[in-house]
């Protein structure tokens, strides 16, 4: 297996040089089976993989290619490593990956720029392979740079629109300002170990004391890199503009591939964040309140792919809180059971927005569930799955959140259960805003309202079914099953759950599990009774009045930036420009050229043509060397 491990991320490389190079003369009915099969092709490596794993626990994967820098004594070899955390990763990238290629076919058909398309988002999977394929720090920040590039692209990618541009522009730069936590984190890490080999840095901080000043500056540097690429508080407001590319990529964003880097940074790196504890209640809270920030939002977004996007940040703040108070397997089972739960609502989401020609505003749909029964049951599956029901994905894996962040904090606790609340609230909403009740669009839109091809309904039916049985990967002990996540990822997380967190008492288990139950019952009669039974439309944005209108605004958030920093730096540069760069270093620079074309000019007089000047001219220079030479 070892000797097809490169072949992972090699696969979607040539679907991307096939598709990118081929372009116009690859025919449209194969450029998207190219892309596809290729990320299969890499999904089933993964699986023989994850097969030689299980067969033995003490096995890991590694592969050094070949030596990639050489500084001195310091050398770098280009590695592949796949453990029990990265062959995790791999099986959610590929095979929620696949998917999404495949429901692709359908939703771009009649895109213009098809191969185009799907050489992007090839080339998207093969950077979130390295990225978490790599063997050390390095690897794994060309991969991390490399999906920035790739989101760059496919937000931008109807680029004849100025708005999508300026979402892709945003997108890029914000994760330029993590990426420079994370690189600084990295320079500090070799300062430190030497090194930047995972093997060697986490040996090595093992024989550290805790809470060295120099574990946590490392550790807080890094969660700045997974503050910007997993979109927490304060730079999370690129994934929601994000939704300006086509939706598939919002769920390839969203689900499988950009968001999670940020996780698996934290988890990769549990052995650094369990000897820094300062840097853990940084990242516990930083989530905490990203989750409950994003949820409110949400509560109040009326575009179906906005309510979405803020649902990401929100959970991913829950994935966070379980990286701070260190249940780091329960963090990587939430990414599991949300990758196929956003996955499937996104592309449902894309399903509907296809049936509608485009419309995304919920409250021009309703009744949509007899047009569109796949999509309508799939969604409702999906919607389920992250509100936290039983026996759906997302009941699980959140509550095991729930119940780490209950042996950590109380505080911590309630504010998230009230983000899970608030979870339910705004996906009940929008799922009997859409389905349910009378059509609000045009007439025209709904005489022409149709379930989507087969193309993009298989992989809903795949998803919908990894949403309802997923969570089996991770059953609570009061179940008396085995936790399989639990047990499988032990040999990259076990040291660290030595240190990291408690275990909830069974008492407070089945608590946590009838409450949970009982008040999401409570939720969805009262989400029903007022969008459904009363048949409640949402204002206009322009008509919302007090918190409601903070709400719909999102806190303003992007109005600060605006005001207090894009336009002052707007002023800097501008200042900078007109008074320094042209006001100063270019007349330097201009006045050296004016000062050789002056004395150019003197120069150029007495080249006056005549022939007969040039050779007085040389006589007399002649007679004057011949005088200063006798003189001397």
């Amino acid at each position: 297996m070892t000797n097809l491990i490169w072949l992972i991320p090699i696969l979607p490389l040539l679907g991307f040089l096939i598709n990118g190079i081929g372009n116009k003369n690859v025919p449209r009915s194969v450029s998207g089976w190219i892309a596809s099969l290729s990320v299969l092709g890499s999904f089933i490596i993964s699986i023989g993989a994850f097969g030689t794993l299980m067969a033995d626990p003490n096995v890991v994967i590694q592969a050094d290619y070949f030596e990639w820098l050489s500084a001195g004594s310091f050398t770098l070899d280009f590695g592949f490593l796949v453990d029990r955390l990265s062959i995790v990763m791999l099986l959610v990238i590929t095979g929620v990956g696949f998917l999404i290629h495949v429901y692709s076919i359908g939703y771009m058909h009649e895109e213009e720029d098809y191969a185009r398309y799907f050489a992007y988002l090839n080339l998207f999977v093969f950077f979130m392979l390295l990225l978490v394929l790599g063997s050390s720090y390095v690897l794994m920040f060309v991969g991390w740079e490399g999906v920035g590039l790739c989101s760059y692209l496919l937000i931008g990618f109807w680029f004849k629109n100025n708005a999508y541009n300026d979402a892709a522009k945003k997108a890029f730069i914000m994760n330029r300002i993590g990426d420079l936590g994370f690189l600084l984190g990295m320079f500090l890490i070799f300062q430190t170990f030497g090194s930047l080999e995972y093997d060697t840095v986490f040996a090595g901080a093992r024989q550290m004391t805790f809470d060295q000043p120099v574990l946590t500056a490392i550790t807080l540097l890094l969660f700045v890199g997974a503050i910007g690429k997993s979109a927490q508080i304060p730079l999370y407001t690129w994934l929601p503009d994000a939704m300006a590319g086509p939706t598939p990529v919002s769920a390839l964003i969203h689900a499988a591939t950009m968001v999670t880097a940020g996780i698996y940074m934290v988890v990769r790196s549990n052995v650094l964040y369990v000897m820094a504890p300062f840097s853990s209640e940084v990242v516990a809270y930083v989530g905490l309140l990203t989750a409950l920030m994003a949820g409110l939002i949400g509560l109040k977004q009326n575009d179906i792919k906005k309510v979405l996007a803020y649902s990401t940040v929100s959970q991913l703040g829950f994935m966070f809180v379980a990286l701070g108070v260190g249940a780091y397997t329960t963090a990587l089972f939430h990414v599991v059971t949300h990758a196929f739960f956003k996955a499937l609502l996104f592309l449902c989401a894309g399903s509907v927005i296809h049936a509608m020609g485009g419309e995304q505003d919920v409250r021009k749909m309703g009744g949509l569930k007899k047009a569109l029964p796949v999509t309508h049951l799939t969604f409702l599956i999906g919607t389920l799955a992250i509100a936290g029901a039983p026996p759906f994905a997302g009941f699980f894996s959140k509550d095991e959140i729930l119940a780490g962040a209950w042996t950590h904090s109380y505080l911590i606790f309630g504010i998230l259960a009230i983000s899970a609340i608030l979870t339910a609230v705004y996906m009940f909403r929008l799922y009997y805003l859409t389905f349910h009740g009378e059509f609000r669009g045009s007439k025209h839109q709904q005489e022409h309202l149709h379930e989507s091809p087969i193309s993009m309904t298989i992989p809903l039916m795949v998803l919908a079914g990894l949403s309802t049985v997923g969570g089996f990967l991770g059953m609570p002990e009061i179940f008396h099953m085995p936790h399989f996540l639990n047990n499988f990822l032990e040999p990259v997380t076990g040291w660290a759950d030595l240190y990291a967190h408690g275990h909830a008492s069974h008492t407070f288990e089945y608590t946590l599990i009838g409450s949970s139950l009982v008040l999401l019952i409570v939720i969805i009669y009262l989400v029903y009774n007022k969008y459904v039974k009363d048949a409640h439309v949402p204002k206009a944005d322009h008509l919302v009045t007090g918190f409601q209108n903070v709400l719909a605004n999102k806190f303003y958030v992007d109005e600060f930036y605006n005001t207090f920093i894009t336009k002052p730096l707007n002023v800097l540069s501008s200042f900078s420009y007109n008074w320094i760069e042209k006001g100063f270093i270019d007349r330097i620079v201009n006045s050296f050229g004016y000062l050789t074309n002056g004395a150019s000019g003197v120069l150029r007089l007495v080249q006056s043509g005549h022939i007969g000047l040039y050779i007085i001219a040389m006589v007399i220079a002649v007679i004057l060397m011949f005088v200063f030479k006798m003189i001397i």
